[in-house]
């Protein structure tokens, strides 16, 4: 797979500059920009929203240590593409199996809430990761954002497909899948419920054998 990822870009003037500052804040924080995580060769490319400050930001690794993780890797794990349900350090031995996570920025935004300018700044990132899928893999992307993201790096205005949870697009050789983001808010609101989760996987895996995968490896 085609890699483009620089652990210490600073294109961003306000991320860069907030990510200086929480390093003297939190000097055993990964404090810098999060590379994609998981199966080089992975059919299922999960595209997220940013670093969170205490999870990503601190582990260095993508959805680890916050609560967005949880449903998420419970989730991967019970359809076979994480080798555990739990996502606890960088460290942790945990490995993805045919899955690769990212995000559609990579360095975590103040509040959360990156700018418009900084998810164009670093969709070229992203643009990278979907060309080096492989064909008929999918993309699920969490939420309005991520989705609007991958249209970007594949060049299709966002106009000609809009996000909705559960919807699915095809994008010449790719399948876009959406679902609202695993975050605390949505879940602990029901807006996002496991059994919700669990059946955009169920689909996924339905387009994603899991003996193909196997055989692939093999």
């Amino acid at each position: 797979m085609e890699t483009h990822f620089d652990p210490h870009c600073t294109r961003c003037p306000r991320l860069s500059g907030f990510l200086a500052d929480l390093r003297q804040k939190h000097p055993g924080y990964h404090n810098a920009p999060v590379a994609p995580f998981g199966d080089p060769e992975a059919r299922l490319l999960i595209v997220g929203l940013a670093p969170g400050m205490h999870g990503a930001n601190a582990s260095g690794r993508p959805f680890t240590g916050d609560y967005a993780g949880i449903l998420l890797y419970e989730t991967l794990h019970r359809f076979g593409f994480a080798s555990r349900p739990e996502s606890v350090s960088a460290d942790d031995g945990l490995v993805l199996s045919d899955c690769r996570i990212t995000n559609a920025v990579k360095c975590l935004p103040p509040a959360n809430k990156p700018e418009t300018g900084e998810v164009v700044c670093c969709n070229d990132y992203l643009a990278v990761e979907l060309r080096g899928l492989p064909r008929d893999a999918v993309v699920l992307a969490l939420g309005t954002i991520a989705h609007n993201a991958v249209l970007r790096a594949l060049g299709i205005k966002a106009s000609a497909h809009r996000f909705g949870h559960g919807a699915e697009h095809e994008l010449d050789g790719l399948t876009l899948i959406d679902s609202y983001h695993c975050s605390r808010y949505n879940t602990q609101t029901r807006r996002l419920t496991p059994e919700m989760f669990q059946a955009v996987f169920a689909r996924i895996r339905e387009r994603l054998p899991e003996a193909l995968a196997r055989q692939r490896r093999a």
